[in-house]
């Protein structure tokens, strides 16, 4: 008999070769699902890392997006605080103007305080402008304590000082139109009128708009008849300062404007010009009438009032016209017996300012009048209207009868006696 044990142990040893084939297909199947499997999980888990890293992006996107919002509203705020910042400087510019202009006003306040005080007797001597100057600053006891270290001006505010000192360092607003500079906004801005014809300010009397406020303040004083600005000479107002210190000339004697032909000084440069027609010649206004020309028109619209006989100025003295308000002035001094024009080289004086200077020219010699076609000079105008009618034969002076003409008017008044039968005496 054979062994059985052997046997036994060879099945033990190869347990594979007694399994069923279907299992082993079976088992072969179920692992080829499970890797099928885990191949798709690997791809899920792919495809969540991916998600992972699309939702990472999203939400740095987000964060960038918050940042750009947060950004947008810090550039809207700082140009918010450019505007108020704007809007300070413009405040603080108007600010300064008005404390200057306070200071100005207090100054001319206590000015008139020191002139009240130091008032002028007659025969006294009035108070020098240094000196008004110097009572003022001591009844005040206020120095300007910034002073420009440059030019060495001085200002009681020291914003005004910061403001003066844009002119030495060159940071100025600057007129785009015509360059001109200004030392802030606020004066710049107002000067842009010019360029625009902007007159924002209105006169509530009669409607008559204006680019500067001061100019409407001036404007104001013709209807409500102010005149603040007083001579302490002698009393007389004025509307305006220019108007005081043109009128302070007659009592300065000063002539700031002079003659670039003969040298000649006046108190305006309006007596200036007139005066340049002197040496012109230049008579471009003729009278309709009479053919007579003028150099100025408001000479030619006096000369009218001859042939139209208006006299409008009547003086209740003796009841006598004339066509001008200035010759019943100097008319009225003949009842009144003023001469209030007297002669610097004698004691001789005059009624008419004219009068004094051609009775001054027989102390200096001075014959300012040429004749334009001969050598010879005179010291009265009319002196040499009436010799230049010798070279130019002009007769302007027609009898209204028999249309003779003379050259001087003393030669047609004795004519007329021949019609009138009057006889010279």
């Amino acid at each position: 008999m054979s062994d059985p044990e052997p046997c036994r142990m060879k099945h033990a040893e190869d347990p594979e070769e007694q399994r069923d084939p279907m299992e082993v297909k079976e088992e072969s199947e179920e692992l080829s699902e499970v890797k099928e499997e885990s191949e798709e999980l690997s791809e899920v888990k792919e495809e969540s890392e991916e998600l992972s890293e699309v939702k990472e992006e999203s939400e740095e996107l987000s964060e960038v997006k918050e940042e750009s919002e947060e950004l947008s509203e810090v550039e809207e705020e700082s140009e918010e605080l450019s505007e108020v910042k704007e809007e300070s400087e413009e405040l603080s510019e108007v600010k300064e103007e008005s404390e200057e202009l306070s200071e100005v006003k207090e100054e001319s306040e206590e000015l008139s305080e020191v002139k009240e005080e130091h008032h002028v007797k007659p025969g006294e001597k009035p108070l020098s402008r240094s000196k008004t100057k110097k009572t003022l600053l001591n009844k005040r006891g206020v120095k300007k304590s910034f002073t420009c270290t440059q030019c060495g001006k001085s200002y009681t505010a020291k914003q005004s000082l910061q403001h003066h000192m844009r002119i030495h360092t060159g940071e100025l607003f600057k007129c785009d139109q015509c360059g001109k500079s200004f030392t802030t906004k606020q004066r710049l801005k107002s000067h842009m009128r010019v360029h625009t014809g902007e007159k924002p300010f209105t006169c509530d009397q009669c409607g008559t708009s204006f680019a500067q406020k001061h100019h409407l303040t001036k404007h104001k004083r013709i209807h409500t008849g102010e005149k603040s600005h007083m001579c302490v000479q002698c009393g007389n107002s004025f509307t305006t300062k220019q108007s005081l210190v043109r009128h302070m000339r007659i009592h300065t004697g000063e002539k700031p404007f002079t003659c670039d032909q003969c040298g000649k000084t006046f108190f305006r440069t309006s007596h200036m010009m007139k005066h340049l027609t002197v040496h012109t010649k230049e008579k471009p206004h003729s009278c309709s009438v009479c053919g007579k020309s003028f150099s100025l028109l408001p000479y030619l619209h006096a000369h009218q009032k001859i042939h139209t006989d208006m006299r409008e100025y009547v003086c209740f003295e003796c009841g006598k016209s004339f066509t001008t308000a200035n010759c019943l002035k100097q008319h009225q001094r003949i009842h009144t017996g003023e001469k209030p024009y007297k002669c610097s080289h004698c004691d001789k004086r005059f009624s008419r300012s004219k009068s004094l200077k051609t009775h001054e020219r027989i102390h200096t010699g001075e014959k300012p009048y040429k004749c334009s076609h001969c050598d010879k000079r005179f010291s009265h105008s009319s002196h040499l209207k009436t010799h230049e009618r010798i070279h130019t034969g002009e007769k302007p002076h027609m009898c209204v009868h028999c249309r003779t003409s003379f050259r001087h008017k003393s030669s047609l008044k004795l004519h007329m006696r021949v019609h009138t039968g009057r006889k010279t005496i």
